[in-house]
Order: C-alpha cells, then sequence, then structure tokens
C-alpha cells in the first residue's frame, strides 16, 4: 500500500490502482469518462489513505486565479533568477502569478515538486531539468495529463513538448574558434553529464571547432561529469597538472568561475598561459580581473520567450515548438594571448 507518512497524492493513488493519473483524477470528479466501477475503486482507496485534495488548491479553483508553476535547478545562479524575472514579466502582464520550485539539482526533488504542482492544479508549469534526472516517467505523466508544460535550457521529451532553448552548439564552437585564432593551441572543454541535452549542444560545437581547423581531438582534455564548484575546481587543476592545456572552454557559470579560481590559485596567467571562455552572464564576467570573456545568454528573453510558448499551450494551442534564443561571445581580457 502507498507510504501514508506523506501526504497522500493523485500519484500514489495511480500507482496503487495500476491506472493513470489522469484516470484517478477524472474518477475523483465522477467524469462520464470513466466508468462506475473504476470510479468506486478510485473513491474507496482515496478514503482508505485519507487522501484529501489540497485546499489551497480548493480555494484556487473557486476563485479562478490563473497561477503557473517553474522548476529550475538551482536559483541562486544569475542565469536561473533571470529566467524567472523573464517568466514573471510575461505572466504577469497576462494576469497570471508565479510559483517557483529548487531542485538543486536533485531529481527526486524535481519530482516532488511536479507532483506538488499537480496537486495545487497550476494551469502549466515551465521546467528545466535537474543534473541528476536521467527518468522521465514525471513528464510523460504531465503529457497523460494534458497538463501544458515547457521546457527551457535543458530538455527532454521534444516530441511531446515545446522547449526554448540557446544556440549552444554555435556559440561553443565560435568562441573556440576564437581561442585558436588568437593563438591557443591545446584547447579543454569543461562540462556537466553528458546526458544533458545542453552539455551535449555546447561539447559538439567545441569539437567541431577542432574538427574544421584539423586539430586532433584529444579525449583527455574533455572532462564532462557534473555541474558542482569543487568538482570542477579539481578536475581544472587536475587538467593543469597533467594534460597543461594553454586555454579552457566552461560549460556554465559555475564550472567557468571554479576553472578560473583553479587558474589562478596555480599562479598562471590569463590569457598567456591559460585562456579562459566561460558561460555566464555579463554582470559576473565584468567583475572579475582579468575581465571575464564569455558567452552570454538573454536569459530574461530566454524566460519571457518559455512563458509565451507556456500560455499558448494553455489557450488550446496543441503544437510542438522548438524556439532558438542565441547567445553572444563577447570577447574581454581572458581569451586573446599576447602575439610574441
Amino acid at each position: 500500500m502507498a507510504n501514508n507518512k506523506h501526504r497522500t497524492s493523485l500519484k500514489d493513488l495511480a500507482k496503487e490502482l495500476g491506472v493513470s493519473i489522469a484516470t484517478v483524477s477524472r474518477a475523483l470528479r465522477s467524469s462520464p469518462e470513466i466508468g462506475a466501477e473504476m470510479q468506486q475503486k478510485v473513491k474507496a482507496l482515496a478514503k482508505a489513505l485519507n487522501y484529501r485534495p489540497n485546499p489551497f488548491a480548493q480555494s484556487l479553483r473557486k476563485e479562478a486565479p490563473r497561477v503557473i508553476g517553474v522548476v529550475v535547478p538551482n536559483l541562486v545562479t544569475h542565469y536561473y533568477a533571470a529566467v524567472l524575472d523573464g517568466i514573471e514579466d510575461e505572466a504577469r502582464r497576462e494576469g497570471y502569478s508565479v510559483i517557483s520550485a529548487n531542485t538543486h539539482e536533485d531529481s527526486e526533488v524535481e519530482v516532488r515538486a511536479i507532483d506538488n504542482f499537480i496537486n495545487l492544479h497550476v494551469e502549466g508549469i515551465v521546467a528545466c531539468l535537474a543534473q541528476s534526472t536521467t527518468d522521465y516517467k514525471h513528464f510523460e505523466e504531465i503529457a497523460d495529463m494534458g497538463i501544458p508544460l515547457v521546457f527551457f535550457g535543458r530538455t527532454c521529451l521534444q516530441e511531446k513538448f515545446s522547449s526554448v532553448m540557446a544556440n549552444g552548439d554555435v556559440a561553443a564552437q565560435e568562441a573556440t574558434q576564437h581561442l585558436i585564432d588568437t593563438g591557443s593551441k591545446r584547447i579543454a572543454f569543461i562540462g556537466g553529464p553528458n546526458h544533458l541535452d545542453m552539455v551535449r549542444r555546447r561539447k559538439h560545437g567545441y569539437l567541431e571547432a577542432l574538427r574544421e581547423n584539423k586539430i586532433p581531438i584529444e579525449r583527455e582534455l574533455v572532462v564532462c561529469e557534473k555541474i558542482d564548484y569543487d568538482w570542477a575546481y579539481e578536475a581544472t587543476l587536475k587538467l593543469l597538472d597533467e594534460q597543461k592545456p594553454d586555454a579552457i572552454l566552461a560549460f556554465n557559470d559555475i564550472i567557468t568561475f571554479a576553472a578560473f579560481s583553479a587558474i589562478k590559485d596555480k599562479g598562471l596567467s590569463i590569457p598567456d598561459e591559460v585562456a579562459l571562455i566561460g558561460f555566464t552572464d555579463d554582470v559576473h564576467a565584468s567583475y572579475v580581473t582579468p575581465r571575464m570573456s564569455a558567452i552570454e545568454d538573454q536569459s530574461r528573453e530566454m524566460g519571457r520567450e518559455a512563458c509565451k510558448l507556456l500560455l499558448k499551450s494553455i489557450n488550446g494551442d496543441t503544437k510542438i515548438y522548438k524556439k532558438i534564443v542565441p547567445q553572444k561571445l563577447v570577447i574581454r581580457d581572458t581569451s586573446a594571448k599576447v602575439k610574441k
């Protein structure tokens, strides 16, 4: 039987009965789409497990406010905060309120956040995958229930959901080409987990630049494992000790500044001994010394576009959209070596 140490959810009832969450939801509403026998089974189990619809959600439905949920992996980073700002700007303009959930890059927290949003009866969800998410069942259930959802940044199930992404492959290729053109010869790539589509796109652009310039691809210079400051710092130190790259392309802001600190702590000059370009935002890139050459997201624009697509879906548009928000390479002081 379902564990009663937590509030019994629609998902618990569905799992116990071996049916979809949509079937349970409709049965509890006495929908004519569900047979009398199944309705009786669902309602009996709900009573036995003390299932109670969220009273907050009930009051929301009575007052008919318009609420959307947003799931982000790490709300303390500037990127996700700026995306959320963009979502809130667009939502507010259209009369919606926003509830956000921070998964802390944990897939189990992500599953619970989605479940909570279902129980709150939000009208739609904007989400970015946690780095540990490799099982997409909770999103497949969202599709089965017909709840509008749009992914941004890191995506999955692209045949089922609209998405907003950056052109990370193009941007990474341009950044790597810039490093090559300005004197770097052995360029490393430090990234997150390979199963994330965002990591694959950015790594692909880096590799394409090497191929186009007929530079041999050295597997030892490509390190992709985790989006974590401590891990990235140690990975950079190991690269500098063992492989001695003269440039690094870093996957995101966390990895970028971990690499920056590791290079500095090794006593190496940036960019002459080790050049560095990272995917990060303009605020932090401008505040460090030397100022960071960076691939900058239009993160607020990404949030606005994701919210626009979600509202389209809420309003009945069933088309699957794939929106690209371009990034821009901003050259500052960490990437071009002094010509000798």
